[in-house]
């Protein structure tokens, strides 16, 4: 898997072109935080629309599909219910990856741009967070490219995470 960085803003969002636009929302979180309430705030109030209507919930192993267009340059916006944030670990994070990953399988998406779990609260690490999600990625999907949504802080993280962790790999060979 490719990973890539973008910042969380809405003039960077509008600047990829991308067919899907996911992250994960808590079910206790409202308004929505993060990509989903720039994209809230983007779609004028329809997830906040949807959640009052109880058609989203934010719970754990919730899937919902948006259509985005012709308000942003996604296709189709994926919000992965993460449960409530007290309750939130690295066993919850992995479980959303899994199902983002399936569901991007499943829609034959190879390039998304993805707010990980838990990362726009700071509720995981960037370095653990970069880790879960290539374990759980495994070798198999080496051709996926996802486009990371974080702060210059977490992208510096997570990149120098990676040369580490390529030293080492090198180092044992």
């Amino acid at each position: 898997m490719e990973l890539r960085f973008i910042s969380p803003d809405l003039q960077s969002l509008d600047e990829l072109d991308s067919e899907v636009l996911a992250c994960a929302p808590f079910s206790d979180a409202r308004p929505v935080h993060g990509v989903a309430g720039l994209c809230d705030w983007r779609l004028g109030g329809r997830i906040s629309e949807l959640r009052r209507q109880g058609l989203i919930t934010g719970e754990l192993g919730e899937v919902v599909m948006i259509p985005c267009k012709p308000r942003m340059a996604f296709d189709k916006l994926v919000l992965f219910g993460a449960g409530r944030r007290d309750a939130f670990d690295e066993a919850i994070f992995r479980e959303i990856v899994r199902g983002m990953l399936a569901t991007m399988g499943g829609l034959c998406t190879r390039a998304a741009v993805v707010e990980l779990p838990g990362r726009h609260d700071g509720l995981i690490p960037a370095e653990q967070a970069a880790d879960a999600l290539l374990d759980c990625a495994g070798r198999e999907r080496g051709d996926n490219v996802w486009t990371l949504v974080e702060r210059a802080e977490g992208r510096q993280q997570i990149t120098q995470h990676m040369i580490e962790q390529r030293r080492r790999v090198r180092r044992a060979l």
